[in-house]
């Protein structure tokens, strides 16, 4: 099988708005600046995540840089840099600059603990396309939909060898969410009721065609809504947040237990030795780094099994791109938006419930050259349509329209 496909190098024929990258504390921040480098595109990375500052610092830091460099634009990740209380904001209208921020996790459990949005002058990506009408709803009036993507200079098909314990005909990566479900629940303090009511929504939840927990409580339990709502924001936020983690635990855990007659190997967080304690056949990892051992294990499994996060219900997460871009394969859960991304069956394979699992699962493992003409054809498609050289002209393009 040729696997060493030649990316399709997008190039941007517009007009190159200069790009002050905020802070670099999310991992995909590396991905843009190695694609805007490529690119061509002038931008600075001004990471404050590694500056110790008072308010004083900050706004002088942010004033000589932003006078100095004079961007186009703004861009953050998950408004990562952006202070609550809307001094960026203040700066960034003083000197008319705009400000763009990519939300890769959902963005109502973010925006939704700012007290003061500037929704006039801020032009948002997402991830996920069911967040654009109620970003609209919130007064933002630039919203776009700008999917994850893969970068093909770091996920390669030329792997090294790995470890034996880091092979596996079946293997899953992700957090088991239980650690950050618990830290969430004491944050939000709830109230009885809210404890009471808590597993019941988060189950139910995991079952519904609702896009947010608020939904699927207003709906189903308007009395713990009514409830919570009388917490201040910030607990509010974590309660809600707590109810998604604990939906995508209750989730991913009955996903994965279909997984258990192949014996799969499950790397990640020390919440899967709890939440597994008592099954047998399964082996445990702990967390690999993203960037230089993450290729490398995709490529040393048959099937890479995927299970998505409830905080969307439509979208892809990031395995969807990565273990194709390095000629992998992968069996992953339907998400609504995939089929716009890869051809189901052919570019990808996913189950829709989970009575499906272990069947998939018999198939492919059986099938060598049925594994191998998915992974090569999903390679294909990513080099041509899903790189971060891909996305960052798409972003380029969006921010000329709306800044004309």
């Amino acid at each position: 099988m040729e696997q060493n496909i030649v990316p399709n190098q997008p190039k941007f024929r517009g007009k190159m708005p200069r790009i002050l990258l905020l802070t670099s504390q999310y991992f995909i921040m590396g991905e843009l600046v190695a694609a805007m480098e490529r690119l061509g595109v002038p931008h600075r990375l001004l990471d404050l995540a590694a500056k110790e500052m008072d308010l004083r610092e900050f706004v002088e830091l942010m004033t000589n840089t932003l006078v100095e460099f004079k961007p186009d634009v703004v861009l953050t990740v998950n408004h990562l840099g952006v202070d609550r209380e809307g001094v960026l904001m203040s700066i960034l209208n003083q000197l008319k600059v705009p400000l763009a921020s990519w939300f890769v996790d959902n963005p109502h459990l973010i925006l939704d603990a700012y007290s003061n949005l500037d929704v006039g002058r801020t032009i948002l990506f997402t991830w996920d396309a069911d967040t654009v009408e109620s970003l609209h709803d919130m007064g933002f009036e630039a919203v776009h939909h700008l999917p994850l993507g893969a970068d093909p200079h770091r996920f390669r098909p030329e792997g090294r060898e790995v470890p034996d314990e880091l092979k596996a005909r079946v293997s899953f990566v992700g957090n088991s969410m239980k650690k950050k479900t618990e830290m969430r629940f004491v944050a939000a303090q709830p109230s009885f009721l809210m404890v009471e009511a808590g597993f019941d929504i988060a189950e139910g939840f995991v079952e519904s065609g609702d896009r947010t927990v608020r939904e699927y409580m207003r709906r189903e339990r308007p009395d713990v809504l009514s409830d919570m709502d009388r917490l201040p924001r910030e607990r509010v936020l974590a309660y809600e947040t707590y109810l998604t983690w604990l939906a995508t635990c209750l989730y991913r855990r009955e996903c994965i237990m279909r997984t258990m007659p192949f014996e799969p190997l499950i790397v990640g967080d020390k919440g899967w030795k709890e939440i597994y304690k008592h099954v047998q056949g399964w082996r445990y990892h702990k967390e690999l780094r993203y960037y230089d051992e993450l290729p490398d294990f995709y490529l040393a499994s048959d099937v890479n099994f995927n299970c998505t996060s409830k905080q969307m219900k439509g979208a892809c997460n990031q395995r969807v791109f990565d273990v194709p871009c390095c000629g992998a394969f992968l069996l992953t859960d339907h998400r609504d938006q995939i089929e716009d991304l890869f051809e189901p069956g052919a570019e990808v394979v996913f189950y829709r419930t989970l009575d499906e699992i272990p069947e998939l699962l018999e198939k492919y493992l059986h099938d060598a050259e049925a594994r191998s003409k998915v992974a090569e054809a999903g390679r294909k498609r990513v080099l041509a349509e899903h790189t971060y050289d891909h996305r960052i002209c798409t972003l380029l393009d969006k921010l000329n329209q709306t800044l004309g």
